[in-house]
């Protein structure tokens, strides 16, 4: 009896099946689309949309002329945004991934803490921000200072609840049998933590580190709203507004936007060399 033939795959099939033409549209498709939304923005069909003007919302061109007159001033203030942003997701880290391994080896205490410590995630940034303000005012006799080390608690407290709570999951959700292996292998706690808990939970931290790297430049912006010192991307977007300098205004915006991406980006390449051993 003879063989039935294969139907060769459709194109749209193997486009499906392909992973290189799958990891080139994670990339294509959301330049496509924000090519669109520029179009759209830039022609004023936006603008008839949402029944609003080019006051309120100016066009690409005129932004993109402000961001480059005032170029030199923004980069000082993302200068400001960064360090805040850089300095409170490290120490944030650190944090969280101690409370995490503490939850671990001592889960009777440790989940107490991890529960307290995951709380912050749901704490607005506009309630957080005006009480760092308060706490910290004695820290220093200058405002920068005071200011700067307000808005890096607010980070440090976000970006703390995002690591412990994905840290402890990698720290615990363990193949099948592997505690069982290390028991029979009569290892001490401590050498357990460290040959199978800690490299088990690498992944978890760049899962964490994907929402904190973003999240922590946009809290680092909204807490510079109430900051005592006038500075940072997200001071000079309510300044420039309060004033009604929309087109100032939005090319801050743009700024925290562009902030966002390229620093996701830059985590999305180190995740990438880091762990191409570990897989």
């Amino acid at each position: 009896m003879a063989q039935k033939r294969k139907r060769p795959k459709s194109l749209y099939r193997r486009m499906k099946d392909s992973a290189q033409v799958q990891a080139a549209l994670t990339v294509i498709l959301p330049v496509l689309l924000g090519i669109v939304i520029i179009a759209l923005w830039q022609t004023q069909v936006l603008h008839h949309w949402f029944k609003t003007d080019t006051f309120t919302l100016p066009l690409i061109t005129r932004i993109g002329k402000i961001f480059l007159e005032n170029f030199g001033k923004i980069k000082g203030n993302i200068a400001a945004t960064m360090i805040v942003a850089v300095v409170g997701l490290a120490a944030g880290s650190v944090l969280g991934y101690a409370v995490a391994i503490l939850a671990a080896m001592f889960p009777r205490v440790g989940k107490g803490g991890l529960s307290v410590v995951g709380a912050f995630a749901s704490i607005p940034v506009v309630a957080l921000a005006p009480v760092m303000n308060n706490w910290t005012k004695d820290v220093s006799t200058e405002a920068s200072t005071r200011s700067m080390v307000a808005k890096i608690l607010v980070v440090m407290l976000i970006a703390a609840a995002n690591m412990s709570l994905n840290a402890y999951r990698g720290l615990t959700e363990l193949k099948p049998y592997a505690m069982d292996l290390m028991a029979t292998y009569a290892a001490k706690r401590r050498t357990t933590l460290v040959k199978l808990q800690l490299p088990n939970s690498v992944p978890y931290i760049f899962v964490a580190l994907k929402v904190s790297v973003p999240a922590s430049i946009m809290t680092a912006i909204v807490s510079e709203y109430f900051a005592e010192y006038i500075t940072g991307v997200g001071r000079q977007i309510r300044e420039n507004i309060v004033l009604a300098q929309y087109p100032t205004a939005w090319a801050y915006i743009a700024t925290a936007c562009m902030l966002g991406i390229v620093s996701y980006v830059i985590l999305m390449i180190v995740q990438s060399i880091l762990l191409r051993k570990y897989h």
